[in-house]
């Protein structure tokens, strides 16, 4: 059952049968609020809309009271017993006191408000990072069953855990393992003995993006299952689905952990970990999500370091043009000057400046 944005009813809105469990309901939430997330999707209004859509509609059916007189009586039964007053047909009354994480709940024709579905979102996955990948349970919503990718890198450690940083069982294993205060070495082997650098690795996470003849696609998530080299595509196998897809490497975005670095107008900000949730080649910015603020940021790829074993291209060299565009996997980090040592194939590995490598 497909979600039906364009439907007024909280299960179809979700894509849910009427009978689903929690469970399921968790699932479809979290898949379509970050699918439809105003930071993830700036400047849309579409994506606004809908993000308020799926946050009104599990707002009330995660409620067992609530998803009861929805059950009855529809919307008009729930904003009636919000307000304290009589159901349709004389049923329950005497409130629910507000929408269980969007304020006050109102009566009549109110619906949430961006703010009160950004309020709800944040209360839902707790500490959790809901934009760092897949996960199989809900953070701070308590932890549903899920199908689980791992990403197969080294990872920023820290705990509390990271609840997007796995997916599927047949994962490259590792998941997101600890990286303490800078690079992981274990990347750094994963990636010197990997063959081909310029070439994203099987099990990443990533979000389809600029779609023409699937549109309805983009923003779906999934996992890369393989390259193919005659069509220069990546398979992706679709979150929560069997269907796979061929698609070019433009048409993808990794979801990969970054520290951010060097932002001299928010310090405070340094040596914080996040997720890119995406990027703005119109704005040339970053959308990080930084789960210990639980806030989005916007920054420019100099103040964005990538892991150490990431697969990126290059991106603005003005001494070197002939190289711009090209993929490579990020062999290390130098701090002093801000720098990648960035390997384009076996025997050639360049050094390029922090601002001119991107995802």
């Amino acid at each position: 059952m497909a979600p039906n944005m364009r439907s007024k009813d909280y299960y179809e809105i979700l894509g849910c049968p009427r009978n689903a469990d929690d469970a399921t309901l968790k699932k479809a939430y979290r898949k379509l609020a970050v699918k439809w997330h105003p930071d993830k999707n700036p400047d849309s209004q579409e994506a606004t809309e809908n993000f308020q859509k799926v946050s009104e509609a599990y707002a009330t059916l995660s409620d067992s009271k609530k998803r009861k007189m929805y059950d009855q009586y529809g919307e008009e039964g729930v904003r009636a017993a919000e307000a304290g007053g009589d159901a349709p047909g004389g049923g329950m009354h005497g409130g629910f006191g507000g929408m269980g994480g969007f304020p006050g709940g109102g009566g009549g024709a109110h619906h949430m408000s961006p703010e009160e579905a950004q309020q709800f979102f944040s209360h839902a996955f707790g500490g959790g990072d809901p934009f760092g990948g897949m996960f199989g349970g809900m953070g701070g919503m308590g932890g549903g069953p899920g199908i689980r990718f791992s990403s197969g890198r080294g990872g920023f450690g820290g705990g509390g855990g990271d609840p997007f940083a796995s997916f599927l069982s047949q994962s490259m294993g590792g998941g997101m393992g600890g990286m303490g205060g800078g690079m992981g070495g274990g990347s750094m082997r994963q990636s010197s003995q990997r063959k081909e650098y310029n070439v994203i690795q099987p099990g990443t996470i990533v979000s389809l993006k600029d779609l023409v003849s699937k549109a309805e696609l983009n923003g779906d998530r999934g996992v890369v299952k393989k390259y193919i080299h005659q069509s220069s595509r990546y398979v992706v196998e679709l979150e929560d689905s069997e269907e796979s897809l061929s698609v070019k490497p433009e048409n993808i975005l990794q979801h990969v952990h970054v520290t951010l670095h060097d932002i001299q107008s928010q310090p405070e900000l340094n040596g914080k970990t996040g997720t890119v949730i995406t990027w703005s080649p119109a704005k040339g910015r970053y959308n990080i999500y930084v789960a210990s603020l639980k806030k989005v940021v916007s920054l420019k790829p100099g103040n964005v370091v990538l892991e150490t074993g990431v697969v990126a291209r290059t991106y603005g060299l003005e001494s070197r043009p002939e190289l711009n565009g090209k993929w490579g996997t990020i062999k290390d980090w130098i701090k002093d000057g801000n720098k990648y040592n960035f390997q384009l194939s076996p025997s050639q590995i360049i050094r390029v400046k922090v601002e001119n490598i991107i995802l």
